[in-house]
């Protein structure tokens, strides 16, 4: 579904990303993790152009990333993308933050395009919420707002960056419920996370970044209880020691 073929990306002198290699199937569940500053955010970011990259290519669907801006809005159309912030339009309410893309972008008539929003707030469980405005939201309840609305376009895979980076402890599992409920039903997920008990539950691998590149990828169980590179050990060892 997704291959990305010896990425490298720089921001001036300073090199983000380094040969990074990494394949994902159909239904394949991912999490990127690693320290802070690794270049997670930004690998998956290219991942939908929303960064550009100077050497490699990436692949999405059979389809090759190219800086034409049409088919860059095309691949986008297929790929959902879930922030840290939600990133919600505050002057609309939750069910027209699912509408507008569904109109003006899919070209789906308006009461269709509620019908399917209508579902989408259903499966978050936010379905009473429809008529109110994001800010009458707690921080958990407009991070399924936004999944909902990627959801809402229909996309072959969906990337998440830090999801519940900016929630309160009390919220982050309703956010990964939904995650993990997105997986069970197949969704080609790539996740840059911090939590690692999610990781262990739902990932299929486990991909490890450290100074910009892959340190070391496998399946989730050995990850967790073997390790392979000595960067990864001592990630594990302050990360799960609470």
């Amino acid at each position: 579904m997704i291959q990305i073929q010896n990425l490298s990306k720089w921001y001036g002198d300073f090199q983000v990303l380094k040969d990074c290699s990494l394949n994902v199937a159909k239904g394949e569940v991912i999490v990127v993790c690693g320290p802070s500053g690794s270049g997670k955010s930004t690998l998956i970011k290219c991942v939908n152009g929303l960064e550009a990259f100077q050497q490699g290519a990436i692949t999405v669907d059979t389809q090759p990333l190219s800086g034409d801006a049409k088919a860059l809005r095309k691949l986008r159309r297929r790929i959902g993308m879930v922030f840290q912030n939600f990133e919600l339009y505050p002057h609309l309410r939750v069910i027209d933050n699912l509408n507008i893309a569904q109109v003006k972008v899919l070209g789906r008539p308006k009461e269709q395009a509620r019908q399917r929003s209508l579902e989408l707030l259903e499966r978050v469980g936010l379905s009473a919420h429809a008529a109110k405005f994001p800010g009458q939201l707690s921080g958990g309840q407009q991070q399924r707002v936004a999944i909902a609305r990627s959801l809402a376009m229909d996309p072959i895979a969906m990337l998440f960056d830090e999801p519940t980076s900016a929630l309160d402890p009390e919220m982050v599992n309703e956010v990964l419920d939904v995650m993990t409920d997105l997986a069970k039903n197949g969704m080609t997920m790539v996740c840059v996370t911090h939590e690692m008990g999610f990781a262990r539950r739902v990932a299929n691998r486990v991909v490890f970044m450290d100074q910009g590149a892959i340190v070391e990828e496998g399946d989730a169980e050995t990850f967790f209880t073997s390790p392979k590179s000595i960067r990864a050990k001592d990630f594990l060892s302050k990360v799960l020691s609470h």
